[in-house]
């Protein structure tokens, strides 16, 4: 499957797979940006996707992103919708800084990973009860 992107910068690179078996490629930060503690930001990713019809791009964390920077995703995964490719819809990713210090991410530096996958619409069929409760919140007991 090819993926159509534009780059805003083309002086960083296209991202890429960092291993053959990796299933997620590598985005990287446009600009520096600086964290404050305990705050969410924005940071530019670098490109415009047009993702394929009954697809869509999941922006997700870098394991090493709580670890090594302080940063997490707040909402866990980013959903990046088919219509979202206008020359204005730059990927951006947001980030929590959870330390007591400010943190710096540098331009070029990878921040998130995304992924393509199927993701076929459905028509919703309203009807009185889906089937039989299996447990609580999380819980099959």
């Amino acid at each position: 499957m090819k993926l159509q992107v534009t780059r805003i910068d083309k002086d960083l690179p296209l991202p890429r797979y960092e291993s053959p078996g990796a299933c997620a490629f590598d985005l990287a930060a446009r600009t520096e940006k600086v964290i404050e503690p305990k705050s969410l930001a924005l940071i530019p990713a670098n490109l415009i996707v047009h993702v394929p019809d009954d697809h869509v791009l999941l922006l997700c964390s870098r394991s090493s992103g709580p670890k090594k920077k302080g940063l997490l995703t707040p909402h866990g995964i980013g959903v990046i919708d088919r219509d979202y490719c206008g020359p204005e819809d730059e990927l951006r990713v947001q980030v929590y800084n959870f330390t007591d210090a400010p943190v710096t991410v540098s331009r070029g530096e990878r921040i998130a990973q995304a992924m393509v996958l199927p993701a076929p619409l459905v028509e919703l069929e309203e009807v009185e009860t889906t089937g039989q409760s299996r447990g609580g919140f999380g819980s099959t007991s």
